[in-house]
Formats: C-alpha cells, sequence, structure tokens
C-alpha cells in the first residue's frame, strides 16, 4: 500500500509538469510513472497499459479529460492534453509490449471455473478468444488480477459506468467468487 501512495504522490507531482510537456515521451511520461514504462503495472489497482487497443485508449482518457469518468489523479493528468496529444498517446499504448500473465500455474479448479464463465457469458465475443480486445473493446488477458476484480465488482454494482452497458448486464448474474474466479484466470492468460 505504501508504494502506491508514493507512486500516488509521484505522478501528481509529475501531472503538473504534464502541462508544460512537449514532445510525446514528456506527455507519456506521467502514465508510464504508473501504470508501467515496460507496459506492466506494478502497482495495485492501477491498470497495466501494454498492448491494449488504441481505440479503447484513446475513448478511456477522453473520458477522463472531460470528467465523464472521475479519478482525480486522472482528470488533472488529462485535463492540459488536446485532442491530438489523445490520440498521439492513444496510439503509442499498443507499442508498449503486453503485460506477462502471473508466472504461477495457478489452481487447475479455478481457471478451469473462469474458462467456463468466460465461455458461458460470451467474454470471448467481445474481449476475443485471445482475450487481446480489439477496436473499442480492451485487451484484458494478462491484467494484473487485483484491477481485474475491482473492475468487475465496480462494473457489476453500476458506480463504473462506462459507454456501453453490456458489462454491468453480463455481470449481474455472476457472484462474488465467481467475479474472483474469472480475474484469477484473465490474470494467468497466456
Amino acid at each position: 500500500m505504501r508504494g502506491a501512495a508514493v507512486a500516488i504522490m509521484f505522478a501528481a507531482a509529475v501531472a503538473t509538469s504534464a502541462a508544460r510537456a512537449e514532445t510525446l515521451e514528456e506527455k507519456m511520461a506521467p502514465c508510464l510513472a504508473c501504470h508501467g514504462e515496460k507496459g506492466a503495472s506494478e502497482i495495485e489497482n492501477t491498470p497495466s497499459l501494454g498492448g491494449q487497443t488504441a481505440p479503447y485508449a484513446l475513448i478511456q482518457i477522453f473520458m477522463f479529460r472531460e470528467k465523464l469518468r472521475v479519478f482525480d489523479i486522472m482528470n488533472d493528468m488529462t485535463k492540459p492534453l488536446t485532442d491530438d496529444d489523445l490520440r498521439a498517446i492513444s496510439d503509442a499504448i499498443p507499442k508498449l509490449p503486453p503485460p506477462p500473465p502471473l508466472a504461477d500455474a495457478g489452481d487447475a479448479a479455478r481457471i478451469e471455473h473462469g474458462r467456463a464463465l468466460l465461455q458461458q457469458h460470451r467474454c470471448y465475443f467481445c474481449h476475443r478468444p485471445d482475450l487481446a480486445g480489439a477496436e473499442n473493446v480492451p485487451r484484458i488477458g494478462a491484467q494484473r488480477e487485483d484491477y481485474l476484480t475491482k473492475t468487475l465488482r465496480e462494473y457489476k454494482s453500476n458506480t463504473r459506468r462506462g459507454y456501453d452497458a453490456s458489462m454491468a448486464e453480463v455481470l449481474q448474474p455472476l457472484s462474488d467468487q465467481d467475479i474472483l474466479d474469472l480475474a484469477y484466470t484473465v490474470a494467468r492468460h497466456k
């Protein structure tokens, strides 16, 4: 938890310099400080951006800039960005290497349950069989397990509103254990 607090303080300091940033690298520095220089976040409940689809990234940073998604640090960091900045950053994000799946093989029963849920609830239809996403659908394969759990719970409770209500609908019949097993499986997806 302490590492997360330090990263948030660092990101806030970097955000104040974002308005003065000139190059794409300077504008991306605050993003990479929390989301991982090599595409994989090391901060609790902070998503990895590596390999994310450009259209999805663009939509998300636009939503943060316009406060359609509210998270103060992200809102502050994206506020000075122009539309051209948003496009340049969202085009750079897919070039970061995708995060590696968790190294441990995991519990076979939980993974089998997670795979059955992925199939039953047609997650592969939008997120694709490789879970790499497409267009405005995010890459979820090998995403941080804690972030996946948090996000799925937020979609189910409708506290995270997206631009599409399908996630809330899909998650309604799932139990919390189902959500835990889904996140567990997706985080280990190769």
